[in-house]
């Protein structure tokens, strides 16, 4: 009796699990495991023949210094990235979580970029950076506007750091409000009859207690800057002079373009190992804030 009712279980868990463990399978572990044959091979991803050569990939990526070179921009991006759009998305929240008339309109407007895709969104900053501020500096006169947003390296970087921001606040603002609403009200009462001040009330009451929003909103924001592809691909293609090149640019450009699908997989095996690292380490210690909250 209990092996026909341990085997109907079996079935059953097979019938509810095996989908998506099949889906699963097919559309990441299996491209995965793949990819790490190919990043042991010197394979162009065109021709029949794929010559195996161990480590050899691995051993170019050493003295790579463009590739090396878009590691250390995505690092700086990613850094300023995920700090401004984690501290704009919770400033919009704060804000949007108060008494305002428009406050629904608003929540979709900061939210409407999400909806929007990467190449067009940068396409659409393209003509902004270069026609719109332009006619700015026309009218108004001010250097700010007339600077070289896409032409130089220091300026074309922040105008990425623009771009993305102001994508990605929109969405992480979202998550903020949903905690902000669900922190007790009489938590601000008390600490108001006890005389705290607005500040000392964001930094004991409100941020310790939407730590779990924060973790969430700080991964997927190192996500999303380690990731960033396509709107750098249509605002700068990487320049000027591949000083806006983020690392999965560069493995795009490794594999697709020079045809060198092999090394550009170890190159992807590699960020694979960083990020993942960098985003374990701050969902610990983010947790580890949520405990002592």
């Amino acid at each position: 009796m209990k092996s026909h009712s341990s085997s109907r279980e079996w079935l059953l868990q097979a019938l509810f699990v095996g989908p998506a463990l099949l889906v699963f399978t097919i559309i990441v572990a299996l491209p995965f495991a793949l990819g790490l044959y190919y990043s042991l091979t010197d394979w162009n991803g065109v021709s029949e023949k794929v010559q195996w050569i161990g480590l050899g990939n691995f051993r170019t990526l050493a003295s790579d210094e463009g590739f090396w070179d878009s590691f250390g921009f995505t690092a700086r991006f990613t850094l300023v990235a995920v700090v401004l759009t984690n501290a704009v998305g919770f400033a919009l929240a704060l804000i949007l979580t108060r008494y305002l008339k428009l406050r629904n309109v608003l929540r979709t407007i900061f939210f409407l970029p999400n909806v929007i895709g990467g190449l067009l969104l940068g396409f659409i900053w393209q003509f902004i950076f270069v026609k719109g501020f332009a006619a700015m500096g026309n009218w108004t006169g001010l250097s700010f506007f007339e600077l070289p947003w896409l032409g130089d390296a220091t300026t074309a970087f922040w105008a990425v750091v623009i771009v993305s921001v102001w994508t990605g606040a929109g969405y992480l603002m979202v998550i903020y409000i949903a905690s902000l609403t669900n922190v007790p009200a009489d938590l601000y009462e008390a600490a108001s009859i006890d005389g705290a001040s607005s500040l000392q009330r964001l930094f004991k009451i409100t941020i310790p207690m939407i730590m779990p929003a924060i973790t969430i909103g700080l991964f997927l924001a190192l996500s999303w800057s380690f990731k960033t592809f396509d709107v750098i691909l249509s605002l700068t293609r990487g320049g000027p002079y591949n000083s806006t090149q983020s690392v999965a640019l560069n493995i795009y450009t490794e594999a697709f373009q020079n045809n060198q699908l092999g090394l550009g997989t170890a190159k992807a095996i590699v960020f694979f190992l960083v990020v993942a690292l960098i985003t374990m380490v701050q969902v610990w210690f983010t947790k580890r804030q949520e405990v002592e909250a």
